[in-house]
C-alpha cells in the first residue's frame, strides 16, 4: 500500500491562496473584506440583485424556460394534450353546498340584492359543475392512453390551478398517470392544484414563456368553459393555427351550448372580419368521450399517429 507523501509548505502553493499581509499593507484586510463582501465579487448564480435586473431579463426568460424543458425531457414527455377552463368551476357537492349555504342566508334576509345576485351566481355554478366531471374523466382518458401510467408519451397538461385544471389532472392521478401544470406566479398567493405529478408542477414568471410550453408539444387543445384566462390562450391558438404560424391540432370546445353563447363566431363571419373556413378550425362537444374520440378521428382522418 502506498504511502501518502506530505508536504509541508510555511505559505501556500499559489501567492493566490493567501490575502496581502498586515506587514505589507496595514489596510489590505479591510480593503479586501469591502470587495469580497461585494455583490460584484459574488458568483452571478448566487449574485439574485444582478439576475434581477432589467439587463438580466434573457437570461431569466432562458431559465424559465428551461428548468420545465429538461424536466419534461427527464420524465420522457413527447406529447401533451392540454385542458383550459375555469378555475371557478367547482365538483358539483362543493358547488350544492355553497348553493344551500346562500339558500339558507336568504331565509333571514329574502329581500338581500347582494344574496339573490350571489345566489343566482351559484346556482349557475352548479348547472356548469358537470363540466368538473367532464374534465375529470377526459382527464382519466388521457391518463389510459398509450401502454399505461408509465408511459409519458402523451400526457395531460394544464395550467395547474383550481377548477377545470384540478379536475383534469384528477383524472390522470385517478388511473396513476402522471400529468403536469403550469402555474404562474401572480400578486396574490395561490396554490397548485394537489393532483398534479410534484416533479412534473412549474411555477413561471412569464406568461409567454408558460404560453410557449402549452403549445411546444400540445397534440390537442380541450377547452372547457371560462373566462379570460380560457379565452385568452383559446385565441392566442385560434390566431396561430389561422396565420399558419403553427401546425394544425384538434381544438375541441367542450361545452356547446355555453361556447355558443358566450362568442357569437357566426356573428364574425357574417359581419366578414373572419373567413367561414376559420370557424372549421375547432369543433364543438358536449361530454369527455366525445373529446376523446374527437382527437383519435382527427389523428386517423390525417393517417397520423397520436402517440
Amino acid at each position: 500500500m502506498k504511502k501518502k507523501i506530505k508536504h509541508h509548505f510555511e505559505e501556500p502553493l499559489f501567492p493566490w491562496q493567501r490575502p496581502k499581509s498586515k506587514k505589507e499593507d496595514p489596510h489590505a484586510l479591510e480593503r479586501l473584506e469591502k470587495i469580497m463582501s461585494n455583490p460584484s465579487y459574488q458568483l452571478v448564480e448566487e449574485n439574485i440583485s444582478f439576475l434581477q435586473t432589467d439587463e438580466a431579463r434573457m437570461i431569466r426568460l432562458q431559465l424559465d424556460y428551461l428548468k420545465a424543458e429538461s424536466k419534461m425531457r427527464e420524465h420522457g414527455i413527447k406529447h401533451t394534450i392540454v385542458v383550459f377552463g375555469s378555475t371557478r368551476i367547482m365538483e358539483p357537492e362543493t358547488a350544492h353546498k355553497k348553493m344551500k349555504k346562500i339558500e339558507k342566508e336568504l331565509q333571514n334576509s329574502p329581500h338581500s340584492k347582494e344574496l339573490l345576485i350571489a345566489l343566482s351566481k351559484a346556482e349557475s355554478m352548479v348547472r356548469k359543475s358537470v363540466y368538473y366531471d367532464e374534465a375529470r374523466k377526459f382527464g382519466e382518458l388521457v391518463g389510459k392512453s398509450g401502454q399505461g401510467p408509465s408511459d409519458c408519451r402523451v400526457a395531460l397538461m394544464t395550467g395547474g390551478g383550481p377548477g377545470i385544471m384540478e379536475a383534469a389532472n384528477r383524472g390522470a392521478f385517478d388511473v396513476g398517470a402522471k400529468s403536469i401544470g403550469l402555474n404562474i406566479q401572480l400578486p396574490h398567493e395561490q396554490y397548485p392544484n394537489p393532483y398534479i405529478t410534484p416533479d412534473l408542477c412549474f411555477k413561471f414568471h412569464y406568461f409567454g414563456i408558460r404560453k410557449f410550453h402549452f403549445l411546444q408539444r400540445a397534440r390537442a387543445l380541450v377547452i372547457f368553459p371560462g373566462g379570460f384566462g380560457t379565452m385568452d390562450e383559446l385565441f392566442e391558438v385560434l390566431t396561430l393555427v389561422q396565420t399558419k404560424k403553427t401546425e394544425e391540432i384538434p381544438i375541441i370546445l367542450v361545452g356547446k351550448e355555453y361556447w355558443t353563447r358566450a362568442i357569437d363566431f357566426d356573428f364574425l363571419v357574417d359581419e366578414g372580419v373572419i373567413n367561414e373556413n376559420d370557424i372549421k378550425i375547432f369543433g364543438y362537444v358536449d361530454h369527455a368521450v366525445e373529446a376523446w374520440e374527437k382527437i383519435l378521428q382527427w389523428y386517423d382522418l390525417r393517417g397520423k399517429p397520436l402517440i
